[in-house]
């Protein structure tokens, strides 16, 4: 039996039929660990404060370098050229580190862990900002299921 659903699996994935991924985060760099922007947009300040002058605003899904944490703050750099704008963002409003979840299939995303739950979304219908090649921060992990961010919200889809 398990030798039956190993090969259903291979070719599924040979066929194409399992079109969704989990990508894994990818750990620490030579700068620090990148960091997906989850709201809107998100003021760059000179200081970790948010009476702070803002240095630049960063929007949601742009990836940053997280160099140092504290107090609820997270110092970071846009880029890894030496040159690069710098500054410190609420650390509430980025992941740090993510897992991806990256689908081309349509894909229903619930308001819970249930196939029962509303559907708040539908991944790779290819219409923003779900299109197919929209790769999305998996926030938790749980069993068969796991929480993605959506522009600002957040949604469950089945592994």
């Amino acid at each position: 039996m398990k030798k039956l659903l190993l090969t259903l699996v291979v070719l599924a994935l040979l066929l194409g039929v399992a079109q969704a991924e989990v990508i894994p985060p990818y750990g620490e760099g030579q700068i620090g660990l990148s960091a997906a922007v989850l709201c809107g947009e998100l003021s760059l300040r000179e200081a970790p404060s948010a009476s702070a002058k803002v240095v630049q605003m960063v929007e949601y899904g742009d990836i940053i370098i997280v160099t140092e944490q504290r107090d609820g703050w997270a110092r970071c750099v846009l880029g890894d050229e030496e040159d690069a704008t710098s500054g410190w963002v609420n650390a509430d409003y980025i992941v740090v580190d993510p897992a991806w979840y990256r689908t081309e299939k349509k894909t229903p995303v619930y308001a819970w862990a249930s196939t029962s739950a509303p559907k708040v979304a539908l991944l790779g219908v290819n219409t923003q900002p779900f299109d197919p090649d929209t790769f999305l921060p998996i926030l938790k992990d749980e069993g068969d299921w796991l929480l993605v961010s959506l522009r600002g919200a957040v949604g469950w889809v089945r592994k």
